[in-house]
Order: C-alpha cells, then structure tokens, then sequence
C-alpha cells in the first residue's frame, strides 16, 4: 500500500475524526478560558490526572473488544487502595509484602467474573455487578467507611514524583501502558484472538482459538489494572477512603467507546481509546476551568455515555447493513 493510501483511510478513519473533534474542543475551550486551558501547568496536570481513568479505559477497552464488559473495575479498584493503605497503616506490614498480597487477592475477583461468566453463564454485567457489589462490602468492613491515611513516602513517591522534576510519574507510567497494549492488540498473536473472539467467538473456535481462555485473561488483566489505579490514588492523596476510582468507572467505559472500541466487540484499539479519554478530560478540566461545579460535570458526563453509546448503536447497525 503506498504513501496515498495510506494517508486516504487514515482521513476516513474514526481516529482521524476523534483528533479533529479534540482539536475543535481545545480550540473552543482555549478561547472560552483565555488560554487557561493550554498553559504548560494545566497540560501538565491533564495528563498527569489520566492515569487512574486511562487503567480503568484500557481494561475497558480490552473486554469490550472481546465482547465483554466490567461493571466491577472500580470498586475493586477502591477495595485494592483500602486494602493496601490498611496492610502498610493498620497491620504495619512490609510495603512490598502488602502490595503482593492485595494484587493477589484483587485478581481472584477477575477470576470470578471468569467463572460466573463461562462456566456458569452469567451475563456480563449481571456477574460483574454481583462481583461489585460483594466487593464493595468487603470494602467497608476494612475501613468502616472511614478515611485510612497511609504515611509511607516512598509510596507517597509513586503517587506524585516527577522525573527530572518536571515529567510526572504518573504521565510516563501512562504512556508506556498505551504503548505496550496498543502492540499487544495490533502486533501480537494474543491481541488477533481478542479480535477474533469479539468479532465471531464460533468462527474463533473453529480457526483454534480459545474463547474461555482469552476471557480469563482479560478479566484477570482488568482486575490487574483496577488494583494499579486504586493502589496509585491512594498513594497520591497519602490515604484510601471508600469512594476511592469508583466515580472513574464509567469515565473507562466512555473513553473506550468514545474512542471507536463498539460494545458489539471485534473493533477499536487503543490509539481511539487514548484520544477518547484525551476529549474527555480536556471537556472535564475545561469545565472545572470555567467554573461548572461537579454536580453539573457529572451530568454531563452522564450525556456523554449516553452520546457515545447512540454513536455505537449507529455504527453496529451500519455494519450489519453493509454485511447483509
């Protein structure tokens, strides 16, 4: 394929549209904020606040290319924050010892979805939101409900340091993640069985892939980057309390559909989802920018879920049409 053709259907791709509507909103945000928007700071801090959403719309995004979802992400991912500041606070454990033992039991829960799911035929979101919903009480029997504070500064470290005392950790963390899913998705045997399984599991049988395993691992991954974000926040805000990422969860979905990853799976990668979740925080900081409380950011926030799921409901229905 030459340069041509290249450049051709990238201009008719959905990411091609995505960065003309980002360019568009940091346009019109820049101009309604008197350039508050693009200041060095305010970038820095944009990017600096994606990490704990990017974990939860990179798991997301995972599922849902393969026909899955997970209601549950954010709430393990809180249980994984109080888990960790109440082993290093409460019981005095060893950080490292702590953090193994809360990664450990946070990807018994992906587990579980995986087993509810294919072994027992659960729906989706009927078992992740069962899964949720028990983790979330186990939850407060660690913490009561009450703020856990975690006085650790190496942890605290982790959670605000800066490389050469300008990059955040948190941005290199995020882009090495983007980078390191978005191949395995495109150039690896694994990330073509996730598309096949999304696409058609039957076909996906017959060609020799595994469906059952392909869902384990992603559920277990998503576990795994749930209990990453949860454990982070608290290290940056020095405690864990009971809300925790859970306000994030639906910001992972958005962002992944948004960014071109359709709930009928098979399609999308992780380049859409990152410019996703890019518009969303560049509309979130905007608002806050121009003094829109958190009340009306949620609501909007709201409509943009419903927005991204007409444009996917849209986008299925062209596909089915076009193939008939």
């Amino acid at each position: 394929m030459d340069t041509q053709s290249k450049l051709r259907g990238f201009i008719r791709s959905k990411l091609f549209t995505l960065l003309i509507m980002l360019v568009l909103l940091v346009a019109v945000l820049t101009i309604t904020t008197n350039g508050s928007l693009i200041k060095v700071t305010n970038i820095r801090q944009i990017l600096d606040q994606m990490f704990v959403p990017a974990m939860l719309t990179i798991a997301a995004g995972m599922l849902m290319i393969a026909g899955n979802i997970d209601l549950s992400s954010g709430v393990v991912g809180t249980y994984a924050g109080i888990m960790m500041v109440y082993l290093v606070h409460v019981a005095a454990w060893p950080w490292y010892l702590a953090a193994a033992i809360t990664l450990l039991v946070t990807l018994c829960f992906g587990v579980l979805n995986a087993v509810m799911i294919n072994e027992l035929r659960f729906p989706g979101f009927v078992a992740t939101l069962a899964t949720a919903s028990m983790v979330e009480g186990i939850s407060f029997v660690y913490s009561g409900g009450a703020t856990i504070n975690l006085k650790n500064d190496f942890l605290k470290y982790l959670g605000n340091g800066r490389i050469f005392g300008q990059i955040p950790l948190s941005v290199i963390l995020l882009a090495v993640a983007f980078i390191v899913y978005g191949l395995l998705l495109s150039k690896s045997k694994f990330g073509r069985q996730v598309y096949l399984v999304g696409g058609n599991p039957n076909a996906a049988r017959l060609s020799g892939v595994n469906p059952k395993r392909v869902s384990y691992i992603l559920f277990i991954n998503s576990s795994l980057l749930a209990c990453l974000a949860g454990m982070f926040l608290a290290f940056r805000v020095s405690a864990a309390t009971s809300q925790g990422i859970k306000a994030n969860q639906f910001t992972g979905i958005t962002a992944a559909i948004l960014g071109g990853i359709s709930f009928g799976g098979g399609t999308g990668n992780m380049a859409g989802a990152f410019v996703g979740l890019l518009i969303l925080t560049a509309f979130s900081n905007g608002m806050i920018l121009l003094g829109f409380d958190s009340y009306w950011r949620q609501v909007v926030s709201g409509a943009l879920l419903i927005l991204a799921l007409v444009i996917d409901y849209i986008s299925i229905r062209r596909t089915s049409k076009s193939m008939k």
